[in-house]
């Protein structure tokens, strides 16, 4: 008997297993709701103008492939962090731990080792629903992983007193994720009012907050907008983390391109939460690629290419608000029972459609569009 042999295999990835099955599918109508990507009117990955325009530019430079240090192309780090963390003081005074990652999961899992090594509590709490990945990152690396309040299903609207009644009953030095804009899975963000009654609640219970940051840009369309919660917590003295992900708004995906962000109180505290994460880096993946991080730094960094990437973002954004519009009306117009107003109050890639999961079954088995049945969103 081999010694792999009783091994049990796993079970396919939920999302990614609707993917297989629209592959394998040959109508020629068929639709993939499913993938967490912005797809052309044609069903086809897109490539922003301003970043092909910038890879045509490092690709010209004829650079090395030389390994980069732990913590990662040191532009791309800069850039990225004067993108993402609005507060000038912390970037004039050095309070910002910055390393390269694999993408905002990487980031997340750089942040759970950190938390599993360096804090006292091992509770973090996720919304429910949440990022069919978050649970996963963060059991895996020994954190107790509990659940706040977050969406009402029955009025298909954020549980409001429940996110907060939940807060204020988490232990002190507990860590809560956020999603600083356009909630996975549900589209549904908190208003500038909630946000603020958030923060005081989290102020109260004295609770670390982690910002997944995944579609800076892509919810309302402007990069500054949607960086408020951030914004607003920094404001308040809050030393948060913020993980980062240029998957969406620059198209990156396949190149792994995020960033971890850690603000402390001092320039020494900001040195050895970085010291210790390039620890953590060098146990997982030694240190980070190198060609989407010079992409990344190349559109960051150029004042003519950040605002034609600024133009495309716009645009992503305009037409996922302008295609949410589209399916209200045909709703309405077809007479469907219910009110469709959420389809229009949620933002961002994803969109909870009220349906249940013999609706989503329906319309992937007899209108092949395929949509998660265990978690009715689009």
């Amino acid at each position: 008997m081999g010694k792999w042999d009783s091994l049990e295999s796993a079970p396919p990835d939920a999302i990614l297993g609707i993917t297989t099955a629209f592959k394998a599918d040959d109508d020629v109508n068929k639709l993939n709701l499913g993938v967490g990507a912005y797809r052309t009117a044609e069903g086809l990955p897109f490539v922003l103008p301003s970043v092909r325009e910038a890879e045509e530019r490092v690709v010209a430079e004829k650079l090395n492939k030389e390994y980069l240090p732990i913590e990662g192309h040191s532009a791309f780090c800069r850039l990225s962090a004067k993108l993402i963390i609005g507060d000038e003081d912390a970037h004039a005074k050095e309070r910002i731990a910055t390393v390269q990652a694999l993408s905002g999961t990487g980031a997340l899992k750089v942040a759970a080792e950190m938390l599993h090594l360096h804090s006292s509590n091992k509770d973090i709490y996720i919304s429910r629903p949440t990022w069919g990945n978050h649970r996963h990152i963060f059991t895996s690396s020994g954190l107790t992983v509990k659940e706040y309040r977050y969406y009402d299903k029955a009025n298909n609207n954020l549980d409001f007193e429940g996110f907060l009644e939940d807060i204020r009953g988490m232990r002190e030095e507990s860590t809560i994720v956020l999603h600083a804009c356009a909630h996975n899975p549900t589209g549904m963000d908190p208003t500038h009012e909630q946000w603020s009654l958030i923060l005081q609640a989290i102020k109260q219970q004295n609770v670390q907050v982690i910002f997944d940051c995944a579609y800076q840009g892509y919810a309302s369309g402007d990069l500054d907008t949607d960086r408020y919660a951030i914004d607003l917590f920094l404001q308040h003295g809050l030393e948060v983390w913020v993980c980062q992900s240029f998957s969406k708004n620059m198209g990156l995906y396949g190149e792994r391109v995020g960033a971890l962000h850690m603000v402390a109180g001092s320039p020494s505290v900001a040195q050895a939460l970085k010291s210790q994460a390039k620890v953590i880096i060098r146990g997982l993946y030694s240190n980070p690629p190198t060609h989407g991080a010079r992409v990344a730094a190349c559109v960051l960094g150029d004042p003519d290419l950040m605002s034609r990437w600024k133009s495309d973002v716009r645009a992503m954004a305009g037409r996922i608000l302008g295609l949410r519009q589209v399916l209200k009306d045909a709703l309405i117009e077809a007479k469907a029972p219910g009110s469709w107003d959420h389809i229009t109050t949620q933002i961002g890639m994803f969109a909870y459609t009220g349906l249940n999961e013999q609706q989503s079954r329906l319309l992937t088995t007899k209108h092949h569009v395929y949509i998660p049945s265990f978690c009715p969103c689009a």
